[in-house]
């Protein structure tokens, strides 16, 4: 068992904690955070749905190199080590350190822009076109740092995040097992 998600997470937890990140996981915001979460976690879930009957995206997913514990990265890599670690990175560290010193607008595009950035490395690796995932991953930070303060709880952001991770592996998952 691989202990980079955990040591991930932790780092992220430590992170919001140090920049003393209003993380919304107590009533009433986390009841917030859950309704525009699952609202928004819907809409992505049937996006991704919709997407997959469109034969590019199956070929693509299909070319997709999968883990060997499926399991194990819908059930703790991909919620621990990438949602949790980003939302209280980004959404959470990032964007109250940012807000403070360029307001709210300003923090929520420093954060969607490093988010961007963030996932350069990943296109690399999967071959991916790098300005159209920076742009992509950098609209996506916008909406999930939107989410957050709206909802007051960076629960929203994670149901979201996790909601676009989770799909897009199933999907891919039952492509490849198709």
């Amino acid at each position: 068992m691989t202990w980079r998600p955990v040591l991930r997470a932790a780092a992220g937890t430590a992170l919001a904690a140090a920049a003393r990140v209003p993380v919304g996981l107590r009533p009433p915001q986390l009841w917030s955070g859950l309704r525009y979460g699952v609202t928004a976690a819907g809409a992505v879930a049937a996006g991704v749905a919709a997407t997959t009957a469109v034969p590019r995206v199956r070929t693509a997913m299909g070319e997709r190199d999968l883990p060997e514990r499926p399991s194990r990265w819908l059930g703790f890599e991909i919620p621990l080590g990438t949602v949790w670690f980003e939302e209280s990175l980004f959404r959470g560290a990032l964007h109250t350190v940012a807000a403070g010193a360029f307001g709210p607008t300003g923090g929520r595009l420093a954060q969607a822009v490093a988010f961007g950035l963030w996932h350069i490395p990943d296109a690399r690796k999967a071959g991916e076109p790098i300005v159209g995932t920076v742009l992509v991953t950098g609209l996506a930070g916008w909406v999930f740092g939107w989410l957050a303060e709206r909802s007051g709880s960076l629960l929203a952001p994670m149901l979201a995040h996790l909601a676009i991770n989770e799909a897009g592996a199933v999907a891919a998952l039952a492509v490849q097992r198709s």
